[in-house]
Parts: C-alpha cells; sequence; structure tokens
C-alpha cells in the first residue's frame, strides 16, 4: 500500500470575483523513502495540493489518504516547509525553534525534545549555530533549521514547497546537496514542489508533470535518480520534460 494515495482530486478556491479551479482530477502515489516532485509552470497548482496532502484545504472531488487513514486536516505525520525565510519564530534561538513542535506535541519530555533537536541540527551541519537567531542567519541557514524542525518530529512525509527557490544559485545547489546527503542517511519521504526541471531531477526519484491552469496529469517520470551529468542522460531528460510540458504551446500561439 502507498504512503499516500491522491485519487481524483480536484481542488478549488474562492476569490472576490470567481470560483478558481487550481486542479483538476489529479491522481499519484507516494511509497515510503520516495523523492516525489510536483513539477510544472507557475499557476498549475502544484503548491494548492501540497496544501491540500498538508491537510489546509479539503478537495472539491476526489479523496487523499496517508497509510489507510484520509486526510481531513493536518497533523504530525505531514509536516510542510515553505519557501519563505520567516517561518521560523524570530524571538527563539536556533534550538528552541527545532523544540518547539516536539513541546507542543507534548509526546517528549524537554529534556528528550532537547537532545532529539540537537541531533537532528546537527544532521543539517548547524551546531554551531545553535544558540543564534533567526535574524543572524542567512537564507539557506534558515532553511536549514526548518528542515531540521520538520524532521525532527519524524514525520510520514516531508512536505517542501520550492524550499530553495528564494536562494542564489550556489546556496541553492548547497542545499540540495545537504537534502540528498540527509535523505541518503535517513531515507525519509518527500513531496517537493518546484518550477525547475534541473532542481526536479537533481532532487527526486519519481517526478509528476503538471499541465498549466487548470493543473492535470500529463506524465509521470520514473527512475530519475538513475540519469546522470556524466553521461549525458540527465540533460536528455530535462529536454524530454521540457518537450512534454510545454507541447503544443507554439502551435497554440
Amino acid at each position: 500500500m502507498a504512503l499516500l494515495d491522491v485519487s481524483g482530486v480536484t481542488l478549488r478556491y474562492k476569490t472576490s470575483s470567481a470560483v478558481v479551479t487550481a486542479t483538476e482530477r489529479v491522481s499519484f502515489t507516494v511509497d515510503k523513502s520516495d523523492r516525489f516532485v510536483l513539477l510544472g509552470p507557475s499557476g498549475c497548482g502544484k503548491s494548492t495540493l501540497l496544501k491540500a496532502v498538508g491537510g489546509y484545504m479539503s478537495p472539491s472531488e476526489g479523496r487523499m489518504t496517508i497509510g489507510d487513514r484520509e486526510i481531513h486536516g493536518p497533523g504530525a505525520d505531514r509536516m510542510m516547509i515553505f519557501q519563505e525565510f520567516d517561518q521560523l519564530l524570530p524571538w527563539k534561538s536556533v534550538l528552541a525553534n527545532v523544540m518547539f513542535p516536539l513541546l507542543t506535541a507534548r509526546k517528549l519530555s524537554r529534556r528528550d525534545a532537547e537532545a532529539k533537536a540537537r541531533a537532528y541540527i546537527e544532521k543539517v551541519g548547524l551546531t554551531r549555530v545553535v544558540d543564534a537567531y533567526p535574524h543572524t542567519l542567512s537564507g539557506g541557514m534558515k532553511q536549514r533549521v526548518a528542515i531540521a524542525r520538520g524532521m525532527a518530529m519524524e514525520p510520514d512525509i516531508l512536505l517542501m514547497d520550492e524550499p530553495f527557490a528564494a536562494l542564489d544559485a550556489l546556496t541553492r545547489r548547497t542545499c540540495q546537496d545537504e537534502l540528498l546527503q540527509l535523505w541518503s542517511e535517513t531515507k525519509f519521504t518527500v513531496l517537493f514542489v518546484t518550477h525547475s526541471i534541473a532542481e526536479a531531477i537533481r532532487i527526486g526519484n519519481r517526478i509528476l508533470l503538471l499541465s498549466p491552469h487548470p493543473g492535470r496529469v500529463k506524465a509521470e517520470v520514473v527512475d530519475v535518480d538513475k540519469v546522470s551529468n556524466e553521461d549525458g542522460s540527465a540533460g536528455r531528460l530535462e529536454k524530454e520534460i521540457h518537450d512534454l510540458l510545454f507541447a503544443g504551446e507554439a502551435t497554440a500561439h
């Protein structure tokens, strides 16, 4: 059984002037330890899908389950990481930020929560700034704190909404490397949203391609982690994905 099952999900939301259909009858499954990427152009509904999986909105049609439980709201089995750097509590240190959800869940003593928080801070390479406050950290460091905080909860699935999009190219590459290294150590499950084909290939082992608004499934690419830059297969896959995503646009205009 898949860890996450999204079946025929249509998502709609109201604006001041209309009802917007963000996705239409989208289906996919995510297995344990997958690095599953939702890829598509801006406005295709990929971030809206991630929010729905997080339990922050309900489908107009279809259903979503995690394990054998239908998703009806947020839960500790799903932790979300956004691209915004202000997701940390500015009045709390790095350690206190990572400890916060552990203490809020009331499943650990303060001593055990601190030990777990320190262990995950070490995993993301931030032990030297454990007592620092968010305003003293770079954008990349803030994202690593957010990742440590999410992983410390040991969720069934980590939801990442373009977490590196606001970073400069070098920092973004470093953060991608660190995420992959962390995955190799713990094999956590991640559902990752991006509009960058290159990032999708670098991060994912499976990629779901979504059409422009409203988002519909165009294709799924599997075994992505078997391609490489050395033999040129990553470049060829990037072109194939680009052609799949934008096929017909030239004639449409």
